[in-house]
């Protein structure tokens, strides 16, 4: 029983930002749960390399090309993973962007567009376009990778931090409304996690000396962890949890 609530044999999971980091994490801890995964990111030849590493480990993947701040990129992800697999039962909104640093009298209008285009926008088209097919069934998972900096707006980040505290308030919008379909819809807020996208924080010695003052637990997060807490809501585990903000940042947000 233990095993089988975290069962995804049968789901097709669809992933996107998973070239690395956390979303290429969770693709591949969905694969060994059972699920069909379509790993998505920029870059064909990045994806191809996290399927091909699914596969090699007896999982099923295919791996899509797709900037989610393009509308034709969304429209191509979803036709092939319909043409593929035929169906979604589970989304996870990863993809992010943040090309900017610094307060927010100094974020350029083109920033600004890109981070809401990628962060909010994206998810929104991606969560409306797998909405019918859920529906259709009476049943799908929507998951949205967050940050703590939508609870807690982090130094230099402000627009990232606005934009991740936007995706919480959709998240819970879209719960509310799509309840009666039984479609769940959660968010995650990871803390500090050893990836590339944030590098720049745990690379930095005067910023991981402020950090471990400040965390209960004290060190980076791993992918892997924040890929262990997408299982569960990907799977009839978390079957009664929608609309949920869950965090995994080590007690940073105590």
């Amino acid at each position: 029983m233990q095993e089988k609530i975290f069962d995804l044999t049968g789901k097709v999971a669809l992933i996107t930002g998973a070239s690395k980091g956390i979303g290429a994490a969770i693709a591949e801890l969905y694969a060994q749960a059972g699920a069909r995964v379509v790993v998505s990111s920029r870059k064909q030849e990045a994806v191809d390399a996290v399927a091909a590493s699914i596969k090699s480990k007896g999982g099923e993947a295919i791996a899509v090309a797709c900037n989610v701040g393009e509308a034709n990129d969304i429209q191509k992800l979803i036709d092939t993973t319909i043409a593929a697999y035929g169906t979604i039962d589970i989304l996870v909104n990863n993809a992010a962007a943040n090309p900017s640093f610094g307060p927010v009298v100094e974020t350029s209008e083109s920033s600004f567009d890109k981070i809401i285009s990628v962060n909010v926008k994206g998810p929104f088209e991606l969560a409306k376009k797998v909405y019918p097919l859920m529906k259709a069934k009476k049943n799908g998972s929507v998951i949205n990778i967050s940050s703590v900096g939508g609870l807690r707006p982090e130094p230099g980040l402000g627009i990232y931090s606005m934009s991740k505290a936007a995706l919480i308030s959709l998240t819970k919008v879209m719960a509310k409304e799509w309840g009666d379909d039984n479609i769940r819809v959660n968010v995650i807020c990871p803390g500090l996690i050893k990836t590339k996208f944030s590098e720049a924080l745990w690379s930095n010695d005067k910023i991981m000396s402020m950090m471990m003052k400040m965390l209960p637990i004290k060190r980076v997060g791993t992918p892997e962890e924040i890929a262990a807490l997408a299982l569960y809501l990907a799977a009839d585990a978390s079957s009664y949890s929608t609309g949920s903000v869950f965090t995994a940042d080590g007690g940073f947000t105590i």
